[in-house]
């Protein structure tokens, strides 16, 4: 695809093995796909190969400050995060007529936050457990707690199937946390600005994210149509959990549909 991407890594630091960016050339009709907080494009592969092999064009960056080493992503912020996948999205309309924009967790939040941004340059919006806010009181330390402790305990690979693991960060960067919360705030404060058609899938479980985010976006997306599936089998990750064949088949009919809309 046309352009230069921004850079994701520090020079010298290496990338941990699965984690790198993809890309697969495909159509007229392109897809970004937007991993989550302290995760990679590893939980997103096995649906960009997917929409891949059904003749879409398909771009999942790395996220800066993740990939590499928890300390990185402490020196990064949601604008950095916001900036790569603003990169990649414009790259792909560089390409594409259409585009689609999907993404599992944080990726979810800043893929609403890019319909906000471009409105009907987005032709669809798919999120899986999308984040945009939490019911943990012990979130609101976290200013605090991020100048004196640079870590808590992760929130990787909550994953029901066994034997299937995320590569992601094993502990969670509390400075990073502080800036995801203020990417909750504006985008939360802008759902009323996301005019392209939005699915949304859901599980019923989810240890990372609670079922606030989704009442959130429902209520929030009153310029959008919001349809909202639920995942009974899955736990947070549910891109690489036993429900992913729906996450993949159902945002492939959502494209499919979408595409034949636009046009």
């Amino acid at each position: 695809m046309a352009g230069v991407p921004r850079r994701s890594v520090t020079p010298g630091t290496s990338v941990v093995p699965g984690a790198e960016p993809f890309e697969h050339d495909g159509g007229d009709t392109g897809v970004l796909l937007i991993h989550g907080f302290t995760g990679t494009p590893q939980s997103m592969r096995p649906w960009g190969t997917f929409l891949a092999e059904a003749g879409l064009t398909v771009c999942c960056p790395l996220l800066p400050g993740h990939g590499t080493r928890w300390q990185e992503m402490n020196g990064t912020t949601w604008h950095d995060w916001f900036a790569a996948a603003e990169d990649a999205f414009i790259r792909l309309r560089e390409r594409c007529s259409t585009v689609f924009v999907m993404g599992l967790s944080m990726g979810g939040t800043l893929t609403l936050r890019l319909a906000e941004v471009y409105g009907p340059a987005l032709t669809g919006v798919a999120t899986v457990n999308p984040s945009l806010g939490t019911d943990r009181k012990v979130a609101a330390l976290a200013p605090a707690l991020s100048r004196v402790i640079p870590c808590v305990v992760g929130v990787g690979s909550d994953i029901k199937a066994a034997g299937t693991a995320e590569v992601a960060y094993r502990r969670l960067p509390l400075r990073a946390f502080v800036s995801l919360r203020e990417l909750w705030a504006v985008t939360v404060a802008d759902l009323g600005r996301v005019t392209s058609p939005i699915l949304t899938f859901r599980s019923r479980v989810d240890h990372v994210v609670e079922a606030t985010s989704g009442r959130i976006l429902l209520a929030g997306a009153t310029s959008s149509t919001v349809s909202e599936r639920i995942l009974e089998n899955s736990y947070h990750v549910a891109t690489l959990d036993n429900d992913r064949h729906t996450i993949f088949e159902g945002s492939l009919q959502f494209v499919d549909t979408h595409t034949v809309v636009s046009r």
